[in-house]
């Protein structure tokens, strides 16, 4: 009788030390500085919607949103290193759209594109989470389970600073982030 198995990644982990799972909220906060805080809805140039992924000034009083994760491929329950996922923040939105992230619109200074939010089952409204050699988070977009026509231009998420506001862009010097459930 042969015997299949398929390697599974590493879980993602809390900072408790415990695997993300589905339909539990956690804040996202940066792992390794104390410049800014956690992730949360922002709007840039005035503009009401979309809402742009971006950090919280660091002496504000507000802790930003929590988010939830899912995963592409049905019947997982824990979030794994690496595999595609959705990320929506818990926060009710005047705009009229989801609190899903996806990748949004380019920056036509920099070349970077900003992570908004808004309704997307395409492949640019699934992220990853990957472990850097350090051991740190990394958040990312390179889809791997859902399916894209042609190679994708991959990119991990970083911070870009337009104006005083600290923008989740993607193709730039990944920033590294840590999940505290909430």
């Amino acid at each position: 009788m042969a015997v299949s198995s398929i390697a599974q990644s590493p879980p993602v982990l809390d900072t408790e030390g415990r695997p993300l799972q589905i339909n539990v909220e956690y804040f996202i906060k940066p792992a390794v500085t104390d410049v800014a805080g956690n992730l949360t809805l922002l709007t840039r140039k005035g503009d009401q919607c979309p809402f742009h992924v971006g950090q919280v000034p660091l002496r504000s009083q507000e802790i930003g949103f929590g988010v939830t994760f899912t995963p592409y491929l049905p019947g997982e329950d824990t979030i794994r290193e690496g595999r595609d996922l959705k990320v929506v923040f818990q926060a009710f939105s005047i705009c009229i759209t989801s609190t899903a992230w996806r990748v949004g619109e380019t920056d036509p200074t920099t070349g970077r594109r900003f992570v908004e939010t808004g309704d997307d089952d395409t492949a640019t409204g699934y992220f990853r989470i990957d472990r850097d050699n350090f051991g740190v988070y990394n958040i990312g977009w390179c889809p791997s389970d859902v399916p894209i026509r042609g190679r994708p231009r991959c990119g991990r998420a970083g911070i870009l600073i337009e104006k005083g506001l600290r923008l989740l862009a993607l193709d730039g010097s990944a920033f590294p982030f840590e999940f505290v459930r909430a």
